[in-house]
């Protein structure tokens, strides 16, 4: 025999968990990059090319760490007999 919904009721698909697990934010997400990627390219922005140009020299200060080890190491040498 059918079940009769209230008036307020709506029809429910059959079984449980109809819907899966979610994910929608994780799609939300892939829609949303993918019209990015869209966009820069119909404005005729290379990805790679923007890239490049963030890692130039200009107005980057020089890593002192490299600087501090090479004069360790040095010292290091300097002081091994032979």
């Amino acid at each position: 025999m059918a079940q009769r919904l209230k008036r307020w009721e709506s029809p429910r698909r059959e079984g449980r968990n109809d819907k899966g697990k979610g994910g929608s934010a994780r799609a939300r997400q892939l829609k949303k990059r993918q019209q990015m990627l869209r966009k820069q390219l119909q404005e005729g922005h290379d990805p790679k090319q923007a890239h490049k140009s963030s890692k130039t020299d200009q107005g980057r200060e020089p890593n002192l760490f490299l600087f501090y080890l090479v004069d360790f190491l040095r010292q290091k040498l300097d002081k091994l007999p032979g």
